[in-house]
């Protein structure tokens, strides 16, 4: 690992991620301010992993989400989640054809670069569960043939915090896939005021493709050529075990709120996010502040929380905070 030429590195980083600049430009001329949201959709695109989006309605989620699609010359499909859907509904069907009297393959709206899943705990757990083989494997399966889906493929789901009715929750084997969960949050006076303006105008500027899906995974590539010394390893690895044995890292305090702690995956995704992350501050090596930058949407769903926690009002983010603060830095 000592090997690696940090300024050559460094030198082809430049190169390569100077889209995400002009992706950013773009899509500020149609979303105003959300640039943590923005952010942390780029770093799923990068990183290949799915972001679940969670935040009240009317914040630009679903707008967000289209936007990047078109800057990226991708295609987009969206899906409306709602009780009555079902599992063909999404991944597709067999039909009957009498002409040729067999059954032919009608492929669903899973078949596209970027998904969204718009209030995906709206549907029961059949239809959730129809996107873990996507989710994981890329692939899906319709009667007896599997199917592989085109790249760069993602799940950008949105969830309503605050509804409860009607709702049900994911299964935290499904929470689990998804990279990221960010918490969206509302936009200053200031944006706000020029939301309003853009709106009454109603003058929405068109986004052109500005790089195209060949630049999203040849820029992947990259990405994990990005340095990671073994301290940073350490450190990650550090974080993820103190969520699953608190007492272990000098955080004995936390042992009654935490019910379970981050899975491999947590460490995998942290890793790769850390990465993706330092490829957009157009670096080729990663430092520990990366990591702490990214490290709550990583975790925050991958931490239970016992009765006792949610007793006292302490959440994820609290936790996740402490142990931050607790474990070194290197």
């Amino acid at each position: 690992m000592q090997s690696v030429d940090i300024e050559a590195l460094n030198q082809q980083i430049y190169i390569d991620s100077a889209f995400v600049e002009k992706l950013n430009e773009a899509t500020a001329k149609v979303i105003v301010g959300q640039n943590y949201m923005i952010e942390r959709l780029m770093i799923g695109l990068l990183a290949n992993g799915h972001v679940l989006l969670e935040g009240l309605p009317g914040l630009a989620k679903t707008l967000a989400i289209k936007t990047l699609s078109s800057a990226v010359n991708a295609k987009f499909s969206r899906v409306q989640f709602t009780p009555d859907l079902l599992p063909a509904d999404i991944i597709g069907t067999m039909i009957f054809n009498p002409s040729q009297n067999e059954f032919t393959v009608r492929k669903g709206p899973i078949f596209a670069n970027f998904v969204l899943a718009d209030e995906i705990n709206r549907a029961p757990a059949k239809v959730q569960s129809a996107l873990l083989e996507a989710m994981q494997e890329r692939q899906v399966t319709i009667g007896n043939d599997t199917f592989k889906l085109d790249q760069p493929f993602l799940v950008l789901a949105t969830q309503n915090p605050i509804e409860q009715e009607g709702t049900y929750p994911l299964p935290e084997a499904q929470v689990d896939r998804f990279m990221l969960k960010a918490k969206i949050t509302y936009p200053s006076k200031e944006e706000e005021r020029e939301i309003v303006r853009r709106n009454l105008k109603g003058d929405f500027e068109k986004i052109d493709a500005i790089v195209s899906p060949e630049d999203i995974l040849k820029a992947r590539k990259t990405v994990r050529k990005v340095y990671m010394d073994e301290k940073i390893e350490q450190y990650i690895l550090d974080i993820v075990f103190a969520s699953r044995d608190p007492k272990g890292h000098g955080l004995g305090d936390l042992s009654h709120l935490i019910s379970y702690g981050g899975s491999p995956r947590a460490s995998i995704n942290l890793a790769m996010a850390s990465k993706a992350y330092a490829f957009m501050k157009r670096r080729g090596y990663v430092i520990p502040e990366d990591v702490r930058n990214i490290c709550h949407d990583i975790m925050r769903h991958r931490i239970g929380l016992t009765y006792e926690a949610e007793a006292e009002n302490i959440t994820q983010e609290d936790i996740i905070s402490k142990i931050l603060n607790t474990v070194e830095v290197p």
